[in-house]
């Protein structure tokens, strides 16, 4: 092993695809039913399309992909406190929610984008 001279802080963000035309589904998605804030692009990069948000330590950018497919595997996660709220949240504005037990020491679930994209939210068990 080589000698390394850096470290990873944290994750800036995470950025999924989106089709063209996706923008106003994901602001219902992120902003409304998961309550983050949109976050203004910089004007070089808002001219590409997508839309980009925070909330709680976590940005997510959405970029546009002409030849978009949903990322059924691929996914981010995220950790989050409450999370039987936030599946309540989800389950209230029409995402389904499907739980899984099988990660050590978390509640989790998974659920999708509007686009069909995997998302997977989990919580350290007490």
């Amino acid at each position: 092993m080589t000698d390394i001279a850096f470290t990873f802080s944290r994750l800036h963000h995470v950025q999924l695809a989106i089709p063209p035309g996706g923008e106003d589904q994901c602001r219902a998605f992120w902003g409304d039913i998961l309550g983050m804030d949109e976050i203004e692009k910089p004007p070089v990069l808002a001219a590409r399309g997508g839309c980009w948000f925070r909330g709680g330590g976590v940005e997510i950018h959405l970029g546009v992909e002409d030849d978009f497919a949903p990322a059924r595997k691929a996914h981010p996660g995220i950790l989050v406190r409450n999370l039987r709220q936030l599946a309540t949240s989800l389950e209230a504005g029409g995402v389904q929610v499907t739980w899984d037990g099988e990660f050590p020491n978390h509640d989790r679930f998974y659920a999708a984008d509007p686009f069909g994209s995997r998302l997977e939210f989990l919580e350290p068990q007490n």
